[in-house]
């Protein structure tokens, strides 16, 4: 019994927003879902403290503590993090294309529409997490890194390349994925590919999948897709991996866009 009275604390802490406690439990994320989300979606299809559960595709959705809008894509099955090779297997389920779905929980929150290249998801490289549960952050992008993108949208093509000058000072790979949704679409995999990556894993890897926008013909139409974005963490150079930095968790852009 205090076992338990003392994991419901833990939890009730958690909830409420305690700055130190992921960092202090690693296992937080799993907990919640596996000990929470699971049992009270079976037992009453009500997920709470998750705002969804898919028993089916075995995913989360969770409201983060940090931001206004931000959520967190959970697996139900124990997943650590970005380097679990499960994640490459050709029958790996769909995370980043509900995760991507799950932008209008985003929007819910924001109550109000933004255009598909102010969102964004990201996963942090094994050693930039403070969970080792996988999670995606699907949250808004940061303005300037909003800007970047539609600078060089162009330019980036269908194979993985150096973004031009990098992203706050970190040298970012960049590749397209011109469709309107990630079906059929790993990004992950497409990440184990990259030349850049070689034969070490992905796992010191971050990513970062950016809704985008690109003309279509010069400047007579447009076509939905998205801007994929991967840096090497590098700790000796301060670089942590995580690709969740160029999200805002203020959505500054909720209030920017027209």
């Amino acid at each position: 019994m205090l076992r338990r009275a003392a994991a419901f604390l833990a939890l009730a802490v958690l909830l409420l927003g305690a700055p130190a406690a992921r960092a202090s439990d690693p296992d937080a994320l799993w907990r919640i879902v596996h000990d929470r989300c699971v049992p009270e979606q079976q037992a009453h299809e009500r997920p709470r403290p998750c705002e969804y559960v898919s028993l089916e595709g075995g995913w989360a959705l969770l409201k983060d503590r940090n931001g206004v809008a931000q959520f967190l894509l959970i697996p139900t099955a124990r997943v650590t993090g970005i380097e679990d090779r499960a994640l490459l297997a050709p029958d790996a389920p769909d995370y980043f294309g509900a995760a991507w779905h799950g932008r209008h929980a985003v929007l819910a929150r924001l109550e109000r529409p933004l255009p598909r290249d102010a969102l964004s998801l990201a996963i942090n490289s094994d050693t930039g997490r403070s969970q080792n549960q996988l999670h995606i952050h699907i949250d808004c992008l940061r303005p300037d890194v909003r800007a970047a993108l539609h600078t060089e949208a162009e330019r980036i093509g269908t194979a993985w390349a150096p973004f031009p000058h990098g992203i706050d000072g970190r040298p970012y790979i960049a590749r397209r994925v011109e469709q309107a949704d990630l079906a059929g679409v790993n990004p992950l995999r497409l990440l184990a590919e990259a030349p850049q990556v070689g034969t070490g894993g992905i796992g010191d890897w971050t990513l970062v999948v950016a809704g985008a926008i690109f003309r279509d013909g010069g400047q007579q139409g447009t076509r939905d897709g998205f801007i994929l974005l991967a840096d090497r963490a590098d700790p000796a150079r301060g670089d942590r991996g995580n690709g969740e930095t160029l999200q805002d968790h203020a959505c500054t852009l909720a209030h920017a866009i027209e």
